[in-house]
């Protein structure tokens, strides 16, 4: 499919879409007035008491509280698990641990860091990982990053892994990008002096690109780093992008099995498959309305301005990958107006790149750019 062609299927439908929106939002605001008038004085007095007691306000109530109770008992099921989910940290020259980080609407999000047991770190990496999966699955890129001298990192969204919310429903992606700066913010005052960049693998690479948006991110930042990044995302079929504003406002939790890509593979490592789908941590239920909606909201918002980025960054991505748009990077790379900027395409790789069986040197092409990004600066400084 041409770009032409899917963006006809994000962002121009998105465009379209929003005004319809409005309008109809209007409509049935007035409808629900409409009827609710109706019954309220077509009913007697004492009837219409009774039905909105007994059957309206009480039933309603204890709905809320049961899905209110199912979803925490979730929360702290996922959260017992993200504790005690394995990072495989052996005699390794480094310190992992886990704590908890307060978002910007209170939400309480899941985190982890590993740290090299020796001196001070030349670097620190912050990850973002991508939808439906969480940071504990970075441990093997951490570790390698920590052997570098680099420390790292990692927040699970809301929703995901051990953070609060019902798993897999993102309100709003414009939470997670608040959560990455806020995020970003405390690690570089506990670090004060040390380089920070952002990872961010697909929908998260999307996350922290809107978040190197702001001036106040480009400031703080050495540089970002994509890895099959969500840009120029295509919704399953037309109508889904059609109707996704819609239904997302009147039942934004709903599984829609429609939207699922179903039978495209992200590895072409058999074992990291089995591991990521066999993952408690991972959801693997179908796409909640309002997440979908979320993502084809962003990923066109991007789309149309990838001559404003202007941070430092890597891009990475496997031609091969069917989960998001390669020529979508490659777009991004010619049209940023970044100086410092790189792209690499993996010939034949997937979407996952660092579950790729040649995740170490992906790994280190990360590792090296960093580097390299590090030494420029230095040379700034020298030169000013």
């Amino acid at each position: 499919m041409s770009t032409a062609e899917m963006e006809q299927l994000t962002s121009g439908a998105s465009n379209r879409i929003i005004p319809l929106l409005k309008t109809l939002r209007m409509v049935l605001l007035f409808v629900h007035t409409f009827f609710l008038s109706l019954l309220l004085f077509i009913l007697p007095r004492r009837r219409r008491r009774g039905i909105s007691e007994s059957l309206l306000d009480a039933p309603s109530s204890k709905k809320r509280k049961s899905a209110w109770k199912r979803e925490e008992e979730d929360t702290l099921r996922r959260r017992a698990l993200a504790e005690c989910y394995s990072t495989g940290d052996g005699h390794c020259p480094y310190r992992s641990a886990t704590f908890l980080f307060f978002g910007g609407r209170n939400n309480a999000l899941f985190c982890r860091s590993w740290v090299p047991v020796s001196g001070t770190p030349r670097g620190i990496l912050i990850i973002i990982h991508g939808l439906n999966e969480h940071s504990g699955r970075y441990a093997d890129f951490a570790r390698q990053l920590t052997s570098c001298n680099f420390g790292v990192y990692a927040m699970d969204w809301i929703g995901h892994g051990g953070s609060d919310g019902l798993h897999g429903y993102v309100p709003a992606l414009d939470y997670v990008v608040a959560d990455t700066v806020a995020f970003l913010e405390k690690i570089r005052l506990e670090n004060p002096g040390v380089p920070c960049f952002l990872f961010g693998h697909s929908t998260g690479g999307a996350v922290v690109l809107k978040a190197a948006y702001s001036p106040q991110i480009e400031g703080i930042v050495e540089g970002i780093v994509l890895t099959s990044p969500a840009l120029r995302v295509k919704p399953a079929h037309p109508i889904v992008g059609a109707v996704a504003p819609i239904v997302s406002l009147v039942a934004p939790k709903f599984q829609f099995k429609g939207a699922n890509k179903r039978g495209i593979p992200v590895s072409r490592d058999p074992a990291a498959l089995v591991a990521k789908y066999s993952d408690p941590l991972v959801y693997t239920g179908p796409i909640r309305v309002r997440t979908g909606y979320e993502i084809l909201r962003i990923s066109a918002h991007l789309t149309r301005n990838f001559k404003f980025v202007s941070v430092p960054f890597f891009v990475l991505h496997g031609t091969a990958d069917r989960v998001t748009d390669p020529q979508a990077s490659q777009d991004l790379y010619n049209e940023a107006a970044s100086e410092f900027k790189d792209i690499k395409l993996y010939d034949g790789f997937l979407h996952d790149l660092l579950f790729e069986p040649e995740r170490e040197e992906i790994a280190q092409d990360i590792i090296n750019w960093m580097e390299k990004r590090l030494r420029v600066g230095v040379e700034d400084v020298n030169v000013t």
